[in-house]
């Protein structure tokens, strides 16, 4: 809790060296990221662990490529320190916050009491400046998870850093070593200033418009669908709406420039822990000679399924084991999914050692379907209802009638596919017919020629917790406005909402999530996991994070169980600044007085 008694001052910090100049001195990066010259290295690692933590945040300098950037860090590094616990412990962990302005932490993936969550206005009145708060709970999970700040845009600029939790017992992955690989974006520009720009001209960073000469030359849309997306005033090239305009692109703090390298000896288990911890951005992750075999979803450990590549949409966490033979450099390529940057690292036997670079490959353009109007070409429905899911109720491929090019504009602000949702300003289009998209490859993969993972491909390595049939059904449409930069849940923005989504605790709820906007959401819940409705039954995927694609749909069952009230929002960080979030509570049935 916060301690008036003992919440630090701009003088204190003077006094006791520990003010901006000291912290400027103090190493940009944790030890476990940092670097020699341009080769950087990871280890031996500097972990913080124990039953007590302290964390101090900070403004602070970081070292990207060699140049410097602002940036709000802990403990004088940024990206954040790893922290490294043990299931099954009691952790307390104080963070002091420094800055001039009110902070958080926030225990991303992490199953903990409410009022631990740290969601500043929803779990707790959040650190003022000049002060502390002491969170405390118990452990009672492993993984691979991170945390960051929830509190204005402050994880845009840095604040934020990786979890690792050790199983109690045996570790049921086997690794002979292990990196984190933790992703994120930077920029010069102060947070505020990109969302400024953001609600000037929702499409201000993309730089990756079509041309004239790609109409010429047929390397971008023919010219029929051209004036289609002109007449609904949208832009295919739209994929991402902050870019490598102005960003850069990092591991573990390091852009391509630095290349952060991880070490191994040829034959060995190499255990790669990924965070997205980006504020905008989905990377596409392959490294060019080893195959990926996917190991752990969101902390929670899967079923090893082998891919050549695979999306990690922000916020979402993969472990992966690459068995490199050779003796030899292999390049990690972390391509954005606009192909407007990338991020870039290496694994080798040895420091010093690089491999080639691929270039960035074509950007993907947004198709009808991303539109939600299923497949313009092979009926409306082709490929996105798959028997098994036909067979779950989810879709019915034989019922959606073809739709002419010419009906689109009118179809997407028909009202008559989402009859509750109000006629907002938030709700600029409506998907006529949105499906199930998990098993399609990510926005941009479908024709790279190699695998590529997919959420169906994912299944529980046990059998789930809560195997109930669901006694309710909620679907929450996920709404937007690009021309003015408004995003909502149902088309009410967080300041507009009047009350929470009620659950009851303990009861189990079926919930769809239907995108009706033509960007992908990641959409994250706090304080539990879902099981996703990908026709694995009882071994369904448990995530905390999943991604809506463009026009989809995505369903997962619910099981509340966590008493209290906690953040819902898509975890884009200006999507969800924008008004994408809202407020989940759990309370006991008033009738009974007591869990269902």
């Amino acid at each position: 809790m916060i301690d008036p008694k003992t919440a630090i001052r701009r003088r204190d910090l003077l006094a006791g060296g520990v003010g901006l100049t000291s912290l400027a001195a103090l190493p940009a990066l944790p030890a476990w990221a940092q670097g020699h010259g341009l080769s950087a290295h990871t280890g031996p690692r500097a972990e913080l662990t124990g039953p007590d933590i302290t964390l101090t945040i900070a403004r602070q300098h970081m070292m990207i490529d060699g140049k410097p950037y602002h940036a709000i860090g802990i403990n004088g590094s940024a990206p954040a320190p790893l922290i490294r616990l043990r299931e099954g412990q009691r952790v307390r962990i104080t963070v002091v916050n420094a800055l001039d302005e009110e902070s958080s932490i926030h225990w991303h993936g992490l199953l903990l009491p409410f009022q631990m969550d740290g969601v500043p206005g929803i779990s707790f009145p959040g650190i003022p400046a000049g002060g502390r708060f002491t969170y405390e709970f118990p452990v009672v999970q492993a993984g691979t998870y991170w945390y960051h700040s929830h509190s204005g845009l402050q994880e845009q600029e840095g604040l934020y850093g990786p979890i690792v939790i050790d199983p109690a017992g045996a570790d049921p992955i086997a690794s002979d070593r292990e990196h984190v690989v933790l992703l994120s974006d930077h920029s010069p520009l102060h947070p505020h200033a990109i969302f400024r720009r953001l609600k000037m001209q929702g499409g201000y960073f993309n730089y990756q418009k079509q041309t004239l000469a790609g109409l010429l030359t047929g390397k971008d849309q023919p010219l029929r669908e051209r004036l289609d997306w002109g007449r609904m005033r949208m832009d295919p090239s739209d994929v991402s709406d902050v870019t490598g305009a102005t960003y850069r692109y990092l591991v573990n703090g390091h852009g391509p420039a630095d290349n952060w390298t991880g070490l191994f000896t040829p034959g060995e288990r190499v255990r790669l822990r990924l965070v997205n911890a980006s504020a905008m951005t989905n990377f596409n992750i392959r490294i060019p000679g080893l195959t990926l075999t996917v190991v752990q979803a969101d902390g929670q450990d899967v079923r090893p399924v082998t891919v050549d590549e695979l999306q990690i949409a922000v916020a979402e966490t993969y472990d992966l084991i690459v068995t490199p033979t050779e003796d030899r450099a292999y390049t990690l390529v972390a391509e954005t999914w606009d192909r407007s940057g990338m991020a870039r690292g290496t694994l080798a036997p040895r420091m010093g050692m690089v491999a080639p670079v691929p270039a960035l490959r074509p950007r993907p353009l947004a198709t009808m379907k991303d539109m939600g109007m299923g497949d313009m070409e092979h009926g409306a429905m082709a490929g996105g209802c798959s028997p098994e899911h036909a067979a779950m109720g989810h879709c019915r491929p034989d019922a959606a009638p073809r739709m002419d090019h010419g009906q689109m504009s009118h179809k997407m602000r028909d009202f008559a596919n989402a009859p509750g949702l109000p006629r907002t300003p938030v709700v600029q289009t409506v998907a006529p017919m949105p499906v199930d998209r998990t098993g399609e490859p990510p926005q941009g993969l479908a024709d790279v020629g190699h695998r590529v993972l997919t959420y169906r491909d994912l299944m529980s390595a046990k059998v789930n917790p809560d195997t109930r049939t669901p006694s309710r059904a909620l679907t929450i449409h996920l709404t937007g406005n690009m021309e003015r930069y408004m995003w909502a849940f149902d088309g009410v923005k967080l300041n507009a909402v009047t009350a929470p989504i009620p659950f009851r605790l303990g009861e189990r709820v079926r919930v769809t999530l239907v995108n009706d906007t033509m960007m992908a959401h990641p959409i994250h819940l706090h304080g539990h996991f879902f099981e996703l409705v990908t026709g694995h039954g009882d071994h369904a995927p448990r995530k905390h994070t999943v991604n809506v694609a463009p026009g989809g749909t995505a369903t997962f069952d619910l099981t509340a169980d966590a008493e209290g009230d906690w953040a819902f929002h898509c975890h884009m960080l200006y999507h969800m600044h924008a008004g994408m979030m809202q407020v989940v509570t759990v309370r006991r049935d008033a009738d009974k007085g007591a869990a269902v």
